[in-house]
């Protein structure tokens, strides 16, 4: 840019304010949709849903919205959110105070991830009212988000024109680049024992959860390397307190930068599960179920590249890294599209302590206009 391009943070605060308030958790989120989309037409942009929903039993599809900016022919850039929240929503009063907005303690924020909403919105609105040049903007909005990820498996791909883009999702701040992330699987381990009445036949019985008990101590969990995390998070079993249980269901997942790591982990599971279960004459079956795969940007790929010329543009720090947290961006990745995680300056996301400073939502706005700018500098004919 050649000269500074100001975004209207009144305008953007009265946005994110607004869209905060819509209640739309996930697999609800029409409400959010139909007040996003005719704001999006009076841009411009032409809009396409997807059926996705219908594989979840949704009421609204993911949102694909294109814009060809004033220049058609340059390479498309997209960017993407989620238009989705974890609970609770309901009745939820934003409270500013001290340059951070908060809600007032009964509900979550939703910046998580309202904010990269706002943001684009507003980026996009400053970029067309100053006439700056730029190439086609595409949004890819999901649905189902927030239970891992669902709206982006089932999303419609071929309705997508752009081949790399931006998502705005993470708690770091305005100028965190994420280059990686974890490929990741869930494991459900049943393990078996033997039920018998603790009154009338005890030594009948083999007690499942003495199984799991062993198994759990005898893994290594929690993060194992800088690599390597492992978690188990649930467990079900047992019917009465009478009763030796004879199976319980242990589920857990492993997150790991490496497809081999991760291999490595899922054995481990399977054998110390096995070796549990047959110490005390009982059985384990492992089911293996993956969630995403990992994704790696090189530190001089365009995409990073692009995000820290745009960083160092609009003077904010900037820095490269890497996180175990996973993102609509493992999925996208996965399926051809070519993209990064940057931070968005949300904290304590999922609960009621959520919040998000004016300064990250105003430089979220400020960072979308100086990714298009550099995007279009670098890909005009």
């Amino acid at each position: 840019m050649n000269k500074e391009i100001v975004i209207n943070e009144k305008r953007l605060l009265e946005s994110f304010l607004e869209l905060a308030k819509i209640n739309g958790p996930s697999g609800s989120e029409k409400p959010v949709a139909d007040f996003i989309v005719p704001i999006l037409e009076e841009l411009g942009f032409s809009i396409q849903f997807d059926n996705a929903h219908k594989n979840f039993g949704g009421d609204c599809g993911n949102l694909v919205a294109y814009w060809e900016g004033t220049d058609p022919t340059t390479t498309p850039l997209f960017f993407s959110t989620h238009l989705d929240t974890v609970l609770p929503t309901e009745g939820l009063q934003p409270i500013i105070r001290n340059g951070v907005i908060y809600t007032d303690g009964t509900t979550i924020l939703g910046a998580d991830d309202r904010a990269a909403l706002a943001a684009y919105l507003e980026g996009i609105r400053v970029i067309q009212e100053s006439g700056m040049a730029c190439g086609p903007i595409e949004l890819v909005l999901t649905v189902n988000e927030q239970p891992g990820l669902v709206g982006a498996t089932y999303l419609d791909y071929s309705k997508v024109k752009s081949k790399d883009g931006y998502i705005f999702d993470s708690s770091g701040d305005i100028g965190q680049i994420i280059q990686r992330g974890p490929f990741s699987s869930r494991f459900y381990c049943e393990v078996k024992g033997k039920q018998s009445h603790i009154g009338l036949n005890p030594e009948e019985g083999i007690n499942a959860f003495q199984i799991a008990a062993k198994a759990i101590l005898d893994l290594k969990l929690g993060q194992l390397d800088p690599d390597t995390l492992v978690n188990i998070g649930t467990i079900h079993g047992g019917e009465m307190s009478s009763i030796i249980p004879g199976e319980v269901e242990l589920v857990g997942e492993i997150r790991c930068f490496h497809k081999d790591g991760l291999d490595q982990q899922i054995q481990v599971i399977k054998d110390v599960m096995t070796n549990a279960a047959e110490s005390y004459g009982g059985e384990a079956v492992v089911r293996i179920e993956k969630k995403y795969l990992g994704f790696h940007s090189p530190s001089d790929s365009v995409l990073v590249q692009n995000a820290i010329n745009a960083a160092e543009n609009i003077h904010v720090e900037h820095y490269v890294t890497r996180t175990l947290g996973g993102a609509d961006t493992n999925v996208l990745n996965e399926n051809g599209l070519n993209c990064i995680t940057l931070g968005n300056g949300f904290r304590n996301i999922h609960t009621v302590h959520e919040h998000i400073s004016v300064e990250n939502l105003n430089n979220g706005a400020r960072y979308v206009i100086g990714l298009v700018d550099e995007w279009y500098k670098a890909h005009r004919c």
